[in-house]
């Protein structure tokens, strides 16, 4: 038999999966499974298991509103930037796409500013035309964003079309962000949609 309060310390608070569990009381994962039903202990979806797996110390960021003029004026950025070239429909990461490496790098510099993330937490993806050189591509983005080539998942190419509008745009290709963290895309959807973002920048002691 396993205590209700032995079973609420271990998958609970400090969030341990039912297997480990299990390997440290020395018993079977349905019977760990039997008595988290039996005390109605409310269990984690597979996505939040996931995450909690990913990330044992807790969130990988710390929100951190403008403190002085220039902060307010990146975050107003940022959001900006999210909202009209981010992609929202994606429900487990942060994701934003452009040809400007400008803009790519104001994101970024939002992001490490207001949230702590670091440079070289970040994913990238490379979208080019047939025509292009990967190579050149790989390394124009490295150098400009100041990041890993290691941090570039491979290498989308797409069949160049002459007309294509982002062709006569770039000869570098679209370049994608990516952060992999529900919750940050959440307080950004959230921030969005609510209108909090507003408030943040009026009233920057409240909690967001």
């Amino acid at each position: 038999m396993i205590t209700k309060k032995k079973l609420e310390q271990l998958y609970s608070n400090e969030g341990k999966s039912m297997q480990e569990i299990a390997n440290a009381l020395c018993c079977s994962v349905s019977g760990v499974q039997y008595w988290i039903r039996k005390y109605k202990i409310k269990t984690r979806s597979i996505s939040d298991a996931v995450y909690l797996k990913n990330n044992p110390n807790g969130d990988p960021f710390l929100f951190k509103k403008p403190d002085s003029f220039e902060r307010a004026i990146l975050f107003g950025l940022g959001i900006g930037l999210y909202w009209g070239e981010g992609t929202k429909a994606n429900k487990t990461s942060v994701r934003l796409g452009n040809t400007d490496p400008a803009l790519i790098e104001t994101f970024i510099v939002f992001l490490e500013k207001i949230f702590g993330l670091k440079r070289s937490q970040l994913r990238f993806g490379l979208q080019i035309f047939s025509d292009m050189s990967e190579a050149q591509g790989l390394d124009f983005w490295s150098k400009t964003l100041t990041i890993e080539k290691s941090q570039f998942y491979k290498v989308t190419i797409t069949p160049y079309r002459s007309l294509g509008t982002y062709r006569n745009k770039t000869k570098y290709g679209v370049v994608t962000v990516y952060f992999h963290n529900r919750k940050l895309r959440d307080i950004l959807v959230k921030l969005l949609e609510t209108g909090v973002w507003k408030k943040v920048l009026k009233q920057k002691d409240k909690p967001l």
